[in-house]
């Protein structure tokens, strides 16, 4: 297919060419030959008057032009895969479809844990690869590496459709065996503890609740940091430190380990939780369907919890 005098197919040559940095690399990677790959890569020249990829000894360097035009090229690019990767029909019963989201561990433990064996019952061969959570988030959904992102809403992008999921308070967790947990947690007992706290992503990036508590001036003091919200409730047991948790993670942790909770002592705001999908699949009945069951268990969730409160 051409447009506006280009061959739309030479644009995943361009982008695979900047990232590989290799003519060799490209044509591996898109199984063709590498005289296909040079010759692509001249038309691109001439179409764009830029050499786009320099040889700089063993590899190919991008030019400022080409880095300028690879943000924009791969949201095409994720754009026309969304779009021709969007079936018609989807029949739970029998599809074998795989759904790569990106989320943290604290949802694969405290929602997909509770929401899988529902979903196994109506879609038994459908498939799930969970990806961590990762900087370049928005860029990865919109390059199609991702089906669906779930991430607290001021993280969601506003090019793509998000919807909420669910509302999620935190708490302060420790071991039962902590004189701390004898009692309702104070601040000044926040202010004294040491605590196991988590961080997102490849950057330093704290948890949304210790954000929310530096926003207030509050600055606990991590002795252990980690990567993963599941690991902290085990790490807890035995030792005097504390954690903030989010409260379904605290109370599932609680129903099989020595952990106990209390509110925590200052208010902070709750974390709600979106949905997110790229805009070229809104329409996807096999996501519409996926999105429907998330946000059918949380409202189960939010109706339990009004039923204990």
């Amino acid at each position: 297919m051409r447009f506006k005098g280009l061959d739309l197919n030479l644009l995943q040559v361009l982008d695979v060419l900047i990232d590989r940095r290799s003519v060799t690399r490209a044509a591996q990677q898109l199984h063709v030959s590498q005289p296909a790959i040079s010759a692509a890569l001249s038309r691109l020249r001439r179409h764009f008057d830029d050499a786009l990829v320099v040889q700089h000894g063993k590899h190919m360097v991008p030019t400022p032009f080409a880095l300028r035009l690879q943000p924009g090229l791969k949201a095409v690019l994720g754009d026309l895969d969304a779009l021709v990767g969007t079936p018609a029909h989807f029949d739970p019963a029998t599809s074998s479809r795989v759904f790569r989201m990106m989320v943290s561990d604290f949802i694969l433990v405290a929602v997909l844990g509770d929401l899988l064996p529902q979903i196994e019952s109506e879609a038994p061969d459908l498939r799930f690869v969970i990806v961590p959570p990762h900087d370049q988030a928005i860029a990865m959904l919109e390059a199609g590496e991702i089906d669906l992102l779930i991430t607290p809403r001021n993280y969601v992008s506003e090019k793509h459709p998000a919807v909420s999921f669910f509302k999620e308070r935190h708490v302060v967790a420790g071991w039962n065996g902590n004189p701390l947990m004898a009692r309702p947690t104070t601040l000044e007992d926040m202010l004294d503890a040491s605590f196991i706290s988590v961080q997102i992503g490849r950057t330093v990036s704290s948890s949304f609740a210790i954000h929310e508590l530096s926003q207030m001036g509050i600055t606990i003091n991590s002795a252990l940091t980690t990567t993963t919200f599941a690991a902290v409730p085990q790490l807890l047991i035995g030792t005097r430190r504390l954690a903030i948790l989010h409260e379904s993670l605290a109370r599932k942790a609680a129903q099989y380990l020595p952990i106990s909770y209390w509110p925590l002592p200052v208010t902070i705001p709750t974390m709600d939780e979106a949905i997110q999908c790229h805009r070229a699949r809104a329409e996807d009945p096999a996501l519409i369907w996926l999105i429907e069951r998330f946000t059918q268990w949380a409202e189960r969730v939010m109706e339990e919890r009004e039923r204990r409160a």
